[in-house]
């Protein structure tokens, strides 16, 4: 006996049943496309398979830190290894980062060497700019102190930020401290002592602080080569 199927739950032709099952796989063919970008930003957000190398951190001497004190250019005598910036008014071929020589001299285009050492910012450029007169008319001469490397006094031992740190201006054992952002835990702050040479001055911080006389006396002026030893 031949079974008799209802028309209306079956395709009338092959290319009607091809119909139905394509209407039955879009929704998966949609889902499908909607997680292409997100597998693709996974991908690219995915760690390569390679070991990480990271960057050596920083280190900054106490030395190459931003000068606390200002170079005041008609007081600050220039020295052998300062570097001057010397700036010419439009000429860039004379305008030029120098050092100072083991001699005391820079050397210029045009005027060869001239004397540094022992003479102030000012001055130089008063005779730097005499000595371009030759050749410029009316030259405009700036001469910075860009990094002073003559003078320097250093603060070890137990204190937060020890080093050397350029002798700019006249500065005290107090001041000089300051510079170093405090003493460490245990640090003796009433026996602070200053090498000079062959000498072993003292200087006691806590007294200062409380504004004795002898402490005031012993707040004198550091001098280039002294070394501060907080034990």
């Amino acid at each position: 006996m031949n079974k008799v199927y209802n028309r209306k739950y079956l395709p009338a032709t092959l290319e009607e049943a091809s119909m139905a099952t394509a209407k039955k796989n879009i929704p998966l063919v949609l889902m499908a496309l909607a997680c292409i970008p997100a597998w693709g930003q996974a991908g690219k957000n995915a760690p390569p398979n390679i070991p990480q190398v990271y960057d050596k951190p920083g280190v900054t001497a106490a030395g190459n830190e931003p000068m606390a004190q200002a170079i005041d250019p008609r007081t600050y005598l220039i020295g052998p290894e300062d570097i001057l910036k010397i700036e010419v008014f439009r000429d860039a071929d004379l305008s030029r980062m120098v050092n100072v020589r083991p001699d005391g001299k820079i050397t210029m285009a045009l005027v060869g060497d001239l004397q540094a050492e022992g003479l102030t910012p000012e001055r130089l450029t008063v005779q730097l700019k005499e000595a371009l007169s030759q050749y410029i008319t009316s030259p405009e001469v700036t001469i910075s102190v860009m990094a002073v490397n003559s003078k320097s006094f250093v603060v070890t031992g137990k204190v937060n930020r020890s080093g050397k740190f350029p002798l700019i201006t006249p500065i005290r054992v107090f001041d000089a401290l300051g510079l170093t952002g405090g003493f460490q835990d245990f640090a003796d702050t009433k026996n602070i002592t200053i090498v000079r040479g062959a000498q072993r001055l003292t200087f006691n911080y806590k007294d200062f602080v409380k504004g004795k006389k002898e402490a005031l006396d012993q707040n004198i002026l550091i001098q280039n080569g002294d070394t501060i030893l907080v034990k």
